[in-house]
């Protein structure tokens, strides 16, 4: 019997743990019968007995995944995990969206989806990427990227990936990540190399791919764009073709989104292979949610805050989001009614926060049970807020799509919501025929003037009180004005029928702010002067000042300092000078800085600058001119190559003709030509006659019949060139041929006929030519002036028994001695 050993511990030992199974492939997997049951999907038909029925008493019901036979998620091919995380999330009958979608997708072909808000589109697209994905065992690091998801926004892509959590949380082993922006880059980094499933936003996605290395997108199988008619648009156009780039084109492509885009070059850009389209309410009356009520007012531009504020004070016991089309109307209506305490909490949602921020008031609105969220179109898409009773569209939407996002954030899911847009009376017309043709229903409700209430009053204290929030103010009306400018449909958006200065009260600022990218040509017209060519020397004693201008120094630079609050320049952009004030100026601040009139009766205002250097008679000449309110008299002169005349009513104006200088300054430039075949002048960049360019017809007909008429001149050259080279070659086949004949017929002859003596040709080969002496002989050197004919013979003498020596060949020793003789002289 074997003794027992003896340890050393104090402790009982401990059974080891079993390791963690890393994510690999399952054994418990039956992949086949899951393959079979999926192939089984198109010819399966599911049968069952009715009363009603024929001879047989079964009804057959088509089981074609287009048709939407499958009413439960139980009826699907569907994995263990799958069905279980669709039950703990208590996800049971399928929506219209899902019953024809997910069969398709999970046969493997690319789908575009289209259905309305709330229809249950996420699940539409996360329960194939799960299936197909579980099918082909792509788990673990080794598999790499299997699917990607892209939506347009930062919340959005939160909210999938939640769900996606959510959803595979219960068996299934994929690593799946969330890649956004204004989250650390180095640990997403360090985690990509482990993710099967990736969500995220085309801007960070594409950051990665061309920084991180180590992100592998090679064996992509299945890409999904959520709100892809938003993520095709022009505003991710090139974030998303630089990502196509990237991926393979073997793949499976899913778009969905309430408002599809149909387009065949986003399709080509996606390199789609033979989509199926899924559209589950095409057929529908109406392109929003059957339990949405939508209204809208009509109210004018400066009674909208009084509308809003009237109808949160009415429903303080909702849910509301209000939409606003720039971040700094968010702000600011957000501190100014936070300041007036409404009585219900408030909330504001925007791109410029940061990530942490935009989470925190996600999280806040959708657990709140009574809220007012003001928000821009960043919550406009995909959001899934729960409950929510009001969409109030305070500014107008720029399309009829964006319409139906925003009012889609209520009434999903079968659940009662209402919708109101707020309309100026320019606004209304072009907006409804818009909704009228996306098949909107809407109807017109009335403010009861009772339940209105004014906060004019307030705003104005609040902004007098606080700068800050003056200023605010400011650049909301600013932005307003600048997204109003910056609208495509000018139908709708009409600039000039706005009250920008009612406006600027109705948020209780002092002034009108300026705008300086709006202005009036007309202004240019008024200004025009009798004298003007007074600028140009005036400018060049500006310049001979600044030339002359010496260093600045530090005290200099100490003096222009200035308070960097509401004293500081980017302040005073926005609030008009006294100048602008005058009769006569533009009401709403929307003119640049020389668009105003000039006040006479204005106090310390500057009537004319006089250069120091200025002779004071001459000045003094042109004050009393000007005071008795006679006409410039004086003299027109027409300079050669200016196009303007001259008019000489002064002194200056007389010394202006003596300097060669200051009159090229007012001749006209130049312009730089190019002749055509027939010797006329053209300019280089010259444009055509509108009118004639618009009788041609439409710019796509003359583009379709220059490319026509392009096509047909390349042809006929072609026919050309081709009949040329043909007949070149047949040519040069020809001498070919020729040649060749020519030299078996030679050869004949020279087997044949003996050669003919021409004895002239060699009688004439034998006489010497001077010619051929000269090239037989060398040519002798002429002879210089101090040479005799004597040094001429001793040196040929010398050379020739030279050339003797040479020649001369050495037998015995005596011819050695004669040799060395000779050598030695």
């Amino acid at each position: 019997m074997a003794k027992a050993e003896f340890t050393r511990r104090t402790r009982p030992m401990k059974v080891k743990k079993r390791e963690n199974t890393q994510k690999r492939k399952r054994d418990d997997v039956d992949v086949e019968k899951l393959e079979a049951a999926v192939g089984d999907l198109v010819s399966l038909a599911l049968s069952r007995r009715s009363t009603s029925a024929g001879k047989n008493g079964l009804r057959c019901y088509s089981s074609d995944p287009k048709n939407g036979a499958y009413k439960d998620f139980s009826n699907l091919p569907l994995s263990d995990p799958t069905k279980q995380g669709l039950k703990s999330s208590h996800f049971a009958v399928m929506t219209d969206i899902q019953a024809k979608a997910i069969p398709l997708a999970l046969k493997g072909h690319d789908i575009l989806g289209a259905a309305k808000t709330g229809s249950g589109k996420t699940l539409a697209f996360l329960i194939p990427v799960l299936e197909n994905l579980y099918r082909l065992q792509h788990i673990g690091m080794d598999a790499g990227l299997g699917a990607l998801i892209i939506s347009p926004t930062r919340e959005l892509a939160i909210q999938i990936f939640d769900v996606l959590r959510t959803l595979g949380r219960h068996g299934h082993m994929f690593a799946a990540g969330l890649v956004i922006g204004g989250k650390s880059l180095d640990s997403e980094r360090q985690a990509l190399t482990r993710m099967n499933i990736l969500v995220g936003t085309p801007g960070r996605i594409l950051q990665h791919m061309s920084q991180t290395v180590a992100f592998n997108v090679d064996d992509l199988k299945m890409l999904v764009l959520d709100e892809a008619d938003r993520i095709l648009d022009m505003g991710f156009q090139k974030d998303v073709d630089a990502i196509i780039e990237y991926l393979p084109k073997e793949r499976q492509t899913l778009l969905f989104s309430a408002t599809q885009s149909r387009k065949l070059s986003d399709l080509a850009r996606l390199s789609l292979q033979d989509p199926e389209y899924v559209s589950v309410h095409a057929e529908d009356k109406s392109a929003t949610p059957k339990t949405l009520q939508q209204n809208y007012i009509v109210c004018p531009l400066e009674e909208k805050l009084d509308t809003l504020w009237s109808f949160i004070q009415a429903s303080k016991k909702s849910k509301i989001i209000c939409f606003f089309s720039s971040t700094k109307m968010v702000r600011f209506v957000y501190e100014s009614f936070r300041h007036m305490q409404p009585g219900i909490p408030l909330l504001h949602l925007h791109g410029k926060q940061k990530q942490g921020a935009r989470l925190d008031v996600t999280s806040k609105f959708a657990a709140a049970k009574h809220s007012c969220l003001f928000a821009t179109d960043v919550a406009a898409r995909g959001l899934d807020f729960p409950a929510v009773d009001f969409v109030i569209q305070v500014d107008c939407p720029e399309d009829a799509d964006t319409y139906i996002h925003r009012v889609g954030r209520t009434a999903r899911y079968n659940r009662e919501g209402r919708g109101v847009l707020f309309l100026t009376p320019s606004e209304e017309e072009g907006m409804l025929k818009r909704l009228e043709s996306k098949n909107v229903p809407i109807e017109i409700i009335k403010v009861r003037q009772k339940k209105q209430q004014s906060i004019k009053s307030q705003l104005t204290h609040n902004c007098f009180k606080d700068p800050a929030l003056k200023y605010l103010g400011q650049k909301a009306f600013v932005t307003h004005a600048k997204s109003v400018y910056v609208q495509k449909d000018k139908e709708i958006f009409k600039l000039k029928e706005y009250d920008f200065e009612a406006f600027a009260t109705s948020l209780g600022l002092p002034g009108t702010p300026r705008i300086k990218f709006l202005k009036d040509d007309d202004a240019k017209s008024k200004k025009q002067a009798s004298r003007q060519a007074l600028e140009v020397s005036d400018s060049d004693e500006e310049l001979d000042s600044k030339k002359t201008k010496e260093v600045r120094t530090k005290w200099d630079r100490q003096f222009d300092r200035q308070n960097q609050d509401v004293l500081s320049n980017h302040y005073k952009k926005l609030v008009r000078d006294d100048f602008d004030k005058a009769p006569g100026a533009d009401p709403g601040g929307l003119k640049d800085d020389g668009g105003a009139a000039e006040d006479e009766d204005d106090f310390l205002a500057v009537k004319r600058r006089i250069p120091a250097e200025a002779d004071l008679s001459e000045v003094a000449l042109d004050i009393e001119e000007e005071e008795e309110g006679n006409a410039p008299r004086g003299r027109v002169i027409n300079l050669q190559g200016a196009s303007q005349p001259l008019i000489i009513d002064s002194n200056r104006r007389e010394k202006l003709l003596k300097s060669k200088k200051k009159l090229t300054k007012l001749m006209d430039k130049g312009k730089k030509v190019v002749f055509d075949d027939e010797g006329n002048p053209h300019e280089v960049y010259e444009l055509e006659d509108e009118n004639d360019f618009k009788a041609r017809g439409l710019p796509e007909d003359q583009r379709k019949r220059f490319l026509e008429n392009a096509r047909d001149v390349v042809q006929a050259q072609d026919a050309e060139d081709k009949a040329a080279a043909k007949a070149k070659k047949k040519e040069k086949l020809r001498k070919r041929k020729e040649r060749e004949r020519a030299e078996l017929d030679g050869g004949k002859k020279a087997e044949v006929e003996e050669p003919v003596e021409d004895l002239l040709a060699n009688f004439r080969a034998d006489i010497p030519t001077s010619s051929d002496e000269d090239e037989d002989e060398p040519k002798k050197k002429a002879k210089k002036w101090f040479q005799s004919d004597s040094e001429d013979e001793s040196r040929t003498t010398k050379k020739q028994d030279k050339s003797k020596r040479a020649g001369q060949v050495v037998e015995t020793l005596e011819d050695m001695e004669t040799l060395a003789a000779g050598l030695l002289g």
